[in-house]
């Protein structure tokens, strides 16, 4: 087709405009007359600039408060402060980023005026797709570092050091950077800011099933066992150790957010797939794309809700930062002077030497006699 745009002295191809705007891409094949009036940048302009602005606004603040908050709560809890915890920072920080930067990244497009330029669109969606990646990932680490804690013996789950944790998450970063470089530079699979999504390469495909299926399924599997091992444990009468309640309240949480992450992106996903067959209409995919980024405003609230420890943490932030009152974070000391009781290691499984032997790991023992349980 070669129709163009005449000015002046000057004519511009379709294609250069359609480079130029990204809400002027759908008119293409795949897109119909009811597709145009929507951009993967603002949404839809059948809905007010103000209410856009304040649901953007809403969203970044809300969301960027509660994923610091989420960050800090590992900082400054006592029995958060494991090794282990560093992936759920890791997920934190990811949905920070979309939070504060591509969130707010709509917001200032609306309220300069200005239509949307396609650099807009792709630092957004770049930027989205290398923290959904990332998540994946970590998402998969924690499942498997919840089952080492609860079901491994200690020397195995020893094994995993400071530096180790920190090895996993800079390679969890770096494979999401490279999937995501090579996405862009190749050109593969659907074009999101030009609304077209009448197609799935090859290899796209067999990316996500290794990058999104495959540690979906690790951590469905992981969390499966997981459950299974403890019921069988703990039935009859066995008392579950304090510390192994709180471990296992924090991973029945985490199956939580794992849970919340598919409920938000599946339907996305499942669009991304059908259009490959039929046509989907632009206007759900981008609603849904949407409905998925709202995920990082809501995953730290889940964390709130669910577990005793962040919900007790954030109320400790929540009166330093906004009632400007003195919050200890550190329990107090023993009367006798001794160390503070959030200090005693102690180690955790739940496989115990009257509960299963064949698969127990010895239990330490004190001078006067309790028995330790170290982490």
């Amino acid at each position: 087709m070669n129709s163009s745009i005449v000015g002046d002295t000057t004519s511009t191809t379709v294609a250069e405009v359609v480079a130029l705007n990204p809400k002027m891409a759908l008119g293409n094949s795949t897109a119909f007359d009811g597709d145009l009036d929507i951009s993967p940048v603002t949404l839809s302009a059948d809905w007010s600039r103000v209410a856009r602005v304040l649901l953007f606004t809403s969203l970044a603040a809300v969301g960027s408060v509660g994923n610091v908050f989420m960050i800090s709560a590992v900082m400054v809890e006592d029995q958060l402060k494991k090794r282990g915890n560093a992936f759920l920072v890791n997920v934190a920080l990811a949905d920070l980023l979309v939070t504060g930067l591509v969130i707010p990244a709509s917001a200032i497009v609306i309220l300069a005026g200005q239509e949307e330029l396609l650099s807009t669109c792709r630092f957004e969606w770049t930027l989205e797709a290398l923290c959904f990646l990332v998540t994946v990932l970590t998402l998969a680490t924690i499942a498997a570092e919840n089952y080492a804690r609860l079901c491994l013996p200690a020397e195995r789950y020893a094994a995993l050091t400071p530096g180790k944790v920190t090895t996993v998450i800079l390679v969890a970063w770096l494979i999401a950077a490279m999937a995501v470089g090579l996405q862009s530079s190749l050109d593969l699979g659907p074009d999101f800011c030009g609304g077209k999504f009448n197609g799935i390469a090859m290899e796209q495909a067999a990316g996500a099933s290794i990058l999104v299926g495959l540690p979906a399924l690790i951590t469905i599997f992981l969390y499966f066992r997981l459950v299974m091992r403890v019921r069988g444990a703990t039935r009859g009468s066995f008392k579950q150790p304090i510390t192994f309640a709180w471990d296992y309240e924090l991973t029945k949480t985490n199956m939580y957010s794992f849970a919340l992450f598919a409920v938000f992106w599946l339907p996305f996903g499942v669009a991304i797939c059908v259009s490959s067959v039929r046509h989907v209409s632009v206007h759900v995919h981008y609603n849904l794309a949407w409905f998925a980024l709202s995920k990082s405003c809501v995953n730290n609230l889940l964390y709130c809700v669910a577990d005793r420890h962040f919900r007790s943490a954030y109320v400790k932030l929540f009166h330093y930062c906004c009632c400007k009152t003195t919050v200890s974070f550190s329990r107090r000391q023993r009367g006798d002077g001794g160390r503070a009781s959030g200090d005693v290691k102690l180690r955790v499984h739940i496989i115990h030497s009257y509960a299963s032997p064949a698969s127990c790991r010895p239990t330490a023992t004190r001078p006067n006699g309790r028995d330790v349980y170290e982490l």
